[in-house]
């Protein structure tokens, strides 16, 4: 039988490290290969991400702090995006063997863009969750939280289901999906004309 990781697990693992606000920085690894490897490291960008999205918005320091900010959310953006294309991969070597069924079908989304939503919500949750615990808000503020929160685990929760019900219909070869590659052009020196000298401000 293909292994593939559980869906289950990758929302435990999620929640733990997004308990933990130092593992992200901290660069500590518990994985070192196949799909937990880039599952992980999904994970950890998707931390410092958000980290550097709340710093962005900060109106009380110089805007040298802020482009700071703006250039570190684009190259852990990158990694991201890279890590999703890795798990992709990862996911469909381990399938390699499983022979598809006539008519099978390709999803449009791919396992990893699924294991990143995944992750973001792991992190809206925690977020959410700590508004809920919050005494110097009003009682309406919280309440509207708590609602909130509520949706977010529905939808953690059926997204979860569709990534397990994905992986076993991909195990029986009834569906599949490709590595999407994003090409993220505004990173690229060679395909941003602002970084190659195709184009100038004004």
């Amino acid at each position: 039988m293909t292994a593939l990781p559980d869906p289950a697990e990758i929302v435990r693992f999620h929640d733990e490290h997004v308990a933990d606000r130092a593992w992200a920085k901290s660069g500590a690894a518990r994985h070192a290969e196949g799909a937990w490897q880039w599952i992980e490291a999904n994970h950890r960008y998707n931390n410092l991400l958000w980290d550097e999205e709340d710093l962005a918005r900060r109106n009380d320091v110089p805007d040298g702090a802020i482009a700071a900010n703006k250039r570190a959310i684009d190259g852990y953006n990158q990694n991201r995006n890279d890590a999703i294309e890795r798990i992709d991969e990862e996911l469909l070597t381990a399938l390699g063997a499983v022979k598809h069924a006539l008519g099978a079908h390709l999803n449009s989304e791919t396992a990893g863009s699924m294991i990143d939503r995944l992750s973001i919500l792991a992190l809206k949750i925690f977020h959410m969750r700590a508004q809920t615990e919050r005494t110097d808000a009003t009682p309406e503020h919280v309440a509207a939280c708590r609602q909130k929160l509520a949706r977010l685990a529905e939808q953690r929760g059926d997204l979860q289901g569709g990534l397990g019900a994905l992986f076993a219909d991909c195990l029986a070869g009834r569906a599949t999906f490709k590595v999407y590659r994003q090409f993220k052009m505004y990173n690229d020196p060679a395909l941003n004309p602002y970084l190659y000298g195709g184009k100038r401000e004004g």
